[in-house]
Parts: structure tokens; C-alpha cells; sequence
């Protein structure tokens, strides 16, 4: 890699190599980019892609888990800020210097979140969380202007380096799926609140970055059930277990479910990591992935 620009892009791939080369031909030359590999089997075309475009590329010979994987690529950055970006997205031109500006004039600000448009060019923002109370939700129109949110999504997070360090990254408990609520809440009370940066643009693919196999469908699906009940649990929301297993009994036997084979497996191995929950409340556990029943 050459000197370290302002802004190091990170990016975590498990199998994205399909959608890992229109991501980095966005970035803009001379940008610092590291990706970390998770144990992913195409190893051999990202590596190739991350030689064809300068970015320095850390692998895992095992899927740590996001946040352990954003962490890693964090620790070997040394830019003032840091963009977490998913490799199923592209960037604008000036995605990364409208968010680096925005950061100068919201010196009290913890993180950022461009406006993030998807593949049919609809605006998507995240306005909710299992860790908001009712009257934190935002409404279902995307601000107009740059505003403070109450939480943010990992899919483009942006802050500097120093304040990442300062809550000590994401929280390595987590494998997949709430990290991004997490540490939101933790930037917002351990250092500011949180922007949606509206002229930031960038368009995300969503879904694409991990392969879309009923399989992985359902080993995603059985993490988001051990994280929600993990997180919700850390953050003391009332009930944790017990809101996060109805939750789960209302997906799975809800009529869209029992229609679809599809959401039947889906929902059924969300339900399996609740449950899995119960005793450990879903901290520091990596499965076999055969214990995971499958379509």
C-alpha cells in the first residue's frame, strides 16, 4: 500500500469476489483500502482483485465473524478516518470527501452514514433498532437535509479512527447481524450523536456480498437470532429472551412463512438461534455449522 490517505476504506468479504470488483474500480484512486477475507472459498479472485487495485488484503483461514473481521482491518489502518463499507456497493466520486467535510463541521459528531441508495434507486436509510425505545424510531421518509439519527447501519459507517478507539471497535461477542446497533449506541453515549450525510451518496446492492443460497439464508438468519438476543440482553432491554422467542414463533408460523419454503427454512433457523440463546444470552459462540438444520 502507498502512504495512508485521510480515509481507509474496510471492507469484509466471505465469498464476494462476484461483486468485489465494481466496488473497488469505485473507490477513488489513491484512497487506502484494506479488505479482510473471512474464510472465504474464492480466496484466490479477491486476492487477485485486491492486487489489481492496490488494496492490502488480510485473510482468515475461518469466519471470525463481522465485527472481529472490521476490527482486524481497523488495528492495521493508519488513517484518521475509517470507512466500513459492505463490497456488494459502489461509490460516488465524492462519497468519501462530502463524508470527510462533514466530519470537520460536526466536530461533536461520533459517526457518520452517507444516504445510501439501492439497486432500484430508492433511498434506504436504517430508522429503527431493537435497541430504540418507541419514540427514537424515525418515520419511513428519509430526511431531506443532513440530520441526526438515533442509529446507524454497518453497511457504510463512518468515523475517525480515534473515536473508534475510543469505544474499542465492535464488539467481538457479536458474529453477524446488531453490530451496527451496537456500537451506534455506544458512539452516541460515549462520544456524540450520530449523521445521515444526505450529498453523501452511494448505492448498495444489499444481500449480494455472501451469496444468496438457502443455505447461507439460514446459518445468517440463525447468527441474527443468537445477536439479537445478545444485544438486547447487553443493553437491558426488558425481556430480552422472552420478546426475542415470540418474535421468532410469530415469523415462522406467520401464513408468508407457510407459504414459502424459502422463509419457512429462513425463519425456522432464526427460531434455532434464539434458542440456542437461552443459557449463554448468545455472547462468544461460534457453531458447527452441520448442527444447523437446512433446506
Amino acid at each position: 500500500m502507498n502512504a495512508p490517505s485521510r480515509t481507509c476504506v474496510i471492507s469484509v468479504c466471505f465469498n464476494s469476489s462476484a461483486v468485489l470488483g465494481r466496488f473497488l474500480a469505485s473507490i477513488p484512486q489513491g484512497t487506502s483500502v484494506i479488505l479482510v477475507d473471512n474464510g472465504s472459498s474464492d480466496l484466490a479472485e479477491t486476492r487477485a482483485l485486491a492486487k489489481a487495485h492496490n488494496a492490502l488484503l488480510i485473510t482468515n483461514q475461518i469466519n471470525l465473524g463481522f465485527g472481529s473481521a472490521c476490527n482486524q482491518g481497523a488495528a492495521a489502518s493508519q488513517s484518521e478516518f475509517l470507512f466500513f463499507v459492505n463490497p456488494d456497493s459502489f461509490l460516488e466520486a465524492t462519497t468519501i470527501t462530502t463524508l470527510e467535510s462533514a466530519a470537520a463541521a460536526k466536530p461533536e459528531a461520533s459517526a457518520f452514514n452517507p444516504q445510501i441508495i439501492d439497486s432500484l434507486g430508492r433511498v434506504s436509510f436504517k430508522r429503527r433498532s431493537c435497541l430504540l425505545s418507541a419514540n427514537e424510531i424515525m418515520g419511513p421518509i428519509a430526511p431531506k437535509n443532513d440530520s441526526q439519527v438515533p442509529v446507524l447501519t454497518g453497511a457504510a459507517l463512518f468515523l475517525s479512527k480515534r473515536n473508534f478507539d475510543r469505544i474499542c471497535g465492535f464488539d467481538e461477542n457479536i458474529f453477524l447481524y446488531h453490530e451496527d446497533d451496537d456500537i451506534s449506541i455506544r458512539l452516541r453515549k460515549q462520544v456524540g450523536p450520530t449523521w445521515l450525510i444526505h450529498n453523501s451518496l452511494m448505492t448498495h446492492l444489499s444481500g449480494h456480498s455472501s451469496g444468496r443460497s438457502a443455505s447461507i439464508a439460514a446459518l445468517k438468519a440463525w447468527h441474527m437470532g443468537r445477536s439479537l438476543v445478545y444485544v438486547t440482553t447487553k443493553h437491558q432491554i426488558k425481556g430480552a429472551f422472552r420478546k426475542a422467542r415470540g418474535s421468532a414463533w410469530r415469523q415462522l408460523l406467520s401464513p408468508a412463512t407457510l407459504l414459502s419454503k424459502r422463509k419457512f427454512y429462513k425463519n425456522r433457523a432464526f427460531l434455532q438461534g434464539v434458542l440456542s440463546a437461552r443459557h449463554d444470552r448468545g455472547a462468544g459462540f461460534r457453531p458447527d455449522p452441520q448442527s444447523i438444520k437446512r433446506p
